[in-house]
């Protein structure tokens, strides 16, 4: 059974930064993009960033140049190094990787960890 899990989170002050990682374990065959998103109250899951198998990366606007997404493959794991943290930045963030399971099926499906909590006080 494949199971995607988050670490990191916390309560920080605005300024502050935390490290949060997801670690994904089960019968793996690759994996493709893996990606941060997050969901403050009240609103929709939003991007945050993702990383390509070949390192490539995007951000949304809003964390551009404070955030920093990593990967190492051999461990079967990604990172949100977030920096400069802000009060908006207060939700829960989720990891998401396309994996595939199986050599014999060239397909890669979703899959979502449960999501941590980060809060950024004033």
């Amino acid at each position: 059974q494949v199971q995607l899990v988050e670490s990191g989170g916390g309560l920080v002050q605005a300024g502050g930064s935390l490290r949060l990682s997801c670690v994904a374990s089960g019968s793996i065959f690759s994996i493709g993009v893996m990606g941060w998103y997050r969901q403050a109250p009240g609103k929709q899951r939003e991007p945050v960033a993702d990383i390509t198998s070949g390192g490539n990366t995007n951000y949304a606007d809003s964390v551009k140049g404070r955030f920093t997404i990593s990967r190492d493959n051999a461990k079967k794991t990604v990172y949100l190094q977030m920096n400069s943290l802000k009060p908006e930045d207060t939700a829960v963030y989720y990891c998401k990787m396309k994996l595939r399971l199986s050599w014999t099926r060239p397909v890669e499906d979703d899959y979502w960890g449960q999501g941590t909590q980060v809060t950024v006080s004033s």
